[in-house]
């Protein structure tokens, strides 16, 4: 089993320290023909990681350096994407540090955005976003479980109590419902349980039942 990472910080730094991680994970980069940079891209021995279209009727296409922990999505408008957590935490925090936030939105079955959390609370479909001075776009996504091969699984790693914290409440809630099918008696291999459960969600595989 791999490790877990937590990175902390000092406590004296708490309160300049964002508590939610924003993960640098994706640029989009500008195209002209989206099919002539597949080509080019998937030509060095980048990982394909999606080809498909969305509801809204645009192409998603993303590629992964090898070795990187950051990708490309192949687009129109330049923008970053800074994965979360839990966006809720992390839209308050930005507001509170003067940032000019959007509202959270997620996708509907049309091309516009729909106000809110995405009712089903699915992982990559609760965005955010704002810009900087210089107009660079910048938008938070909420990933909690991954897709397929989108992470090494030999890492597991948290980049703040916060996020290890919401981890194990979700690994403690999906327990409870391991315990209630197995008749109700507590497993003493609860830590085991945890750890291979956190592992999996983290790396996008089938999680324990």
């Amino acid at each position: 089993m791999s490790n877990i990472q937590a990175q902390g910080t000092p406590q004296s730094e708490s309160l300049t320290t964002p508590t939610v991680a924003l993960k640098l994970e994706v640029a989009v980069l500008p195209v002209a023909d989206v099919d002539r940079a597949k080509r080019f891209y998937d030509g060095l021995g980048w990982r394909l990681d999606a080809d498909f279209v969305r509801k809204d009727g645009s192409r998603a296409v993303q590629f992964t350096p090898p070795g990187s922990p950051c990708s490309i999505h192949l687009g129109e408008t330049p923008s970053f994407y800074l994965v979360v957590s839990d966006i809720e935490m992390a839209h308050a925090e930005l507001e509170k540090r003067g940032v000019e936030i959007s509202e959270i939105f997620h996708r509907g079955e049309g091309p516009g955005r729909v106000s809110g959390l995405d009712p089903e609370r699915r992982s990559y479909a609760s965005l955010a976003s704002f810009s900087d001075p210089d107009g660079n776009t910048w938008l938070l996504q909420e990933v909690t479980t991954r897709l397929p091969d989108r992470v090494d699984r030999n890492v597991t790693s948290f980049a703040s109590p916060t996020e290890l914290a919401a981890a194990l409440r979700r690994a403690a809630e999906a327990h409870g419902e391991h315990e209630k099918r197995t008749g109700g008696q507590r497993d003493e291999n609860w830590p085991d349980w945890y750890a291979e459960y956190m592992v999996r969600e983290q790396a996008g595989e089938e999680l324990p039942l």
